[in-house]
């Protein structure tokens, strides 16, 4: 049976994912890399507890055909840029590392709109940088998911959200065509398109997701 690790499962698409992944027949064994343990448990499941600034001491069995990566953070909650980009980049390419090393093929990735390593706005950049990080990791598939604003339940409140959501909602109807992209999408259908993915065939090279295809992707059979 194959095995899938995934790191950011506490969080609001990772935890979607996680549970997902533990249900799919296809993967017998789930490894979940986090900072502290998650309040789950299911026979599938092992749960690594680590510091993603030093993924190379970990001793735990971290042997997967399939990695998922779903840590981000936001700058406010970073509380400066330089933390941000210890989350959102370092750790990132840390756990894609580590995977690599570890046998994985394919490399699944949470990353955002507007990703450019060449915008001149900062959260932007660091999500384009990353981006290309990885691609010279050279996995069989690199699957780079590229959401709008998501929406879902968060332990955090988080007001800029509130009110990008609700601007969405009025705005939504208007969104159309090549503007599909820019519509708010819910947590669970970014993770739902995530696991679809691991259904395909291995050896497709680098698959950019912008929202609308993960929103398609993600939401039939919801």
């Amino acid at each position: 049976m194959r095995t899938a690790l995934i790191a950011g499962a506490s969080g609001l698409v990772g935890g979607f994912l996680l549970r997902q992944l533990l249900e799919l027949p296809e993967y017998g064994r789930v490894v979940s890399l986090g900072r502290r343990p998650l309040a789950l448990t299911h026979p599938k499941l092992v749960q690594v507890t680590v510091d993603f600034a030093a993924l190379e001491k970990v001793t735990a069995d971290l042997r997967c055909d399939d990695a998922f990566c779903c840590l981000g953070t936001t700058i406010k909650r970073a509380g400066s840029q330089e933390n941000f980009r210890a989350v959102d980049h370092a750790a990132v390419l840390a756990v894609a590392w580590a995977a690599r090393r570890n046998g994985a093929a394919r490399f699944f990735v949470v990353s955002s709109l507007g990703a450019n390593a060449q915008s001149r706005v900062f959260y932007n950049r660091v999500k384009g940088e990353t981006e290309e990080a990885l691609e010279v990791l050279d996995f069989q598939t690199l699957g780079i998911f590229r959401p709008s604003l998501l929406l879902g339940p968060r332990a955090e409140k988080r007001l800029g959200e509130r009110v990008g959501a609700a601007l969405m909602w009025v705005a939504e109807p208007l969104l159309l065509g090549s503007l599909r992209q820019y519509r708010a999408i819910q947590a669970e259908v970014v993770a739902r398109a995530m696991a679809r993915c691991s259904f395909g065939r291995p050896g497709q090279g680098v698959l950019i997701f912008p929202s609308d295809e993960i929103q398609d992707l993600g939401a039939f059979g919801s």
